[in-house]
């Protein structure tokens, strides 16, 4: 059987949800979680019965909040990446986009930067893709990684080090940046500095075009 269209009701719900989670992320974004679910569904434009129906606390919204904004983070470098098969390659443009998106994406980077270390055990976003393509990548021989979790961990720590760089130094050019230290990651993990650079200098998608089709706000 074909599957229905979804009804005025649950575009309805799905319209609320999605209001809650965005006003979450905004909130989160700007390091104001200690607020009442009066305040949340107010930046959400949602009565106060809409909360329950969707979520059974704050806790339970912000973390639907920050999963949302790493899924989307994921399916958009998943988008990016699909037509790689080198998975150094693929480990490199990932980083590269990841580092663009502090700037086009403040708030959403916000989001990310405020949880930090937690998200390197999340099943959503960067770290599992990450986790992946360093195993897959010292699977095939690119990559010399004895120990896959602290190559996790050096990674987040470089990402979530470069992203609290840009937000502190506006003037900083967030590109060479973010190139630089995924040229310096390739190289901790054993390929050689000439295809390095090589790597880190290949022409990009087109990530403003990509945020445009995927729906993300401007």
């Amino acid at each position: 059987m074909p599957e229905q269209p979804p009804n005025r009701l649950e575009r309805r719900k799905a319209h609320t949800r999605a209001a809650l989670v965005r006003a979450a992320q905004a909130l989160i974004a700007a390091g104001r979680t200690n607020v009442p679910v009066l305040e949340i569904t107010r930046a959400a434009d949602v009565g106060m019965g809409s909360f329950y129906n969707h979520f059974t606390s704050k806790e339970d919204l912000f973390r639907a909040a920050v999963e949302a904004a790493l899924e989307a983070h994921g399916t958009l470098l998943d988008t990016l990446t699909d037509e790689l098969t080198d998975p150094a390659r693929v480990f490199a443009q990932s980083f590269r986009l990841t580092g663009r998106l502090h700037r086009r994406q403040p708030d959403l980077s916000k989001v990310l930067l405020h949880y930090g270390f937690e998200l390197t055990t999340s099943e959503h976003g960067l770290a599992p893709r990450a986790r992946r393509d360093i195993e897959d990548a010292a699977r095939e021989g690119r990559f010399e990684v004895r120990d896959p979790e602290l190559a996790l961990v050096t990674v987040a720590g470089a990402a979530l080090g470069l992203g609290w760089l840009l937000h502190q130094d506006p003037e900083r050019d967030d590109a060479e940046a973010t190139d630089r230290v995924t040229e310096d990651l390739l190289r901790m993990f054993g390929v050689g500095a000439a295809e390095a650079h090589h790597i880190c200098t290949r022409p990009l998608p087109d990530l403003d075009a990509a945020l445009d089709s995927a729906g993300f706000a401007a």
